[in-house]
C-alpha cells in the first residue's frame, strides 16, 4: 500500500520507520550525514521541508506536508 507524501509523490507505507519534524538538532545532523552519502530524496517540489520520512532502507525522504497530516495518512 502506498501513501501520498505530497505533490504527486508516493511511498510504500510498509517501509516507513518514522515520520519526524525536521527542526530538531539530531534530525538536522542525520539529514546532513545522509546528504553526504546520497541517501536523501527531496520530494518537496521546492517548498519548505515540513517532515522527514525515515525509510527502512536507510534513506530519508523530505516532504512538504506536515508530520500530523502524514501520520493520519499512514494510519488510514
Amino acid at each position: 500500500m502506498v501513501i501520498n507524501i505530497g505533490f504527486g509523490n508516493y511511498v510504500n507505507k510498509e517501509r516507513i520507520v518514522a515520520i519526524v519534524n525536521p527542526n530538531s538538532s539530531p534530525i538536522k545532523r542525520l539529514r546532513e550525514t545522509l546528504e553526504k552519502e546520497g541517501r536523501v530524496i527531496d520530494a518537496t517540489q521546492g517548498r519548505k521541508t515540513r517532515a522527514l520520512i525515515i525509510m527502512d532502507s536507510g534513506h530519508i525522504i523530505l516532504s512538504g506536508i506536515a508530520v500530523e497530516t502524514l501520520a493520519e495518512r499512514v494510519n488510514q
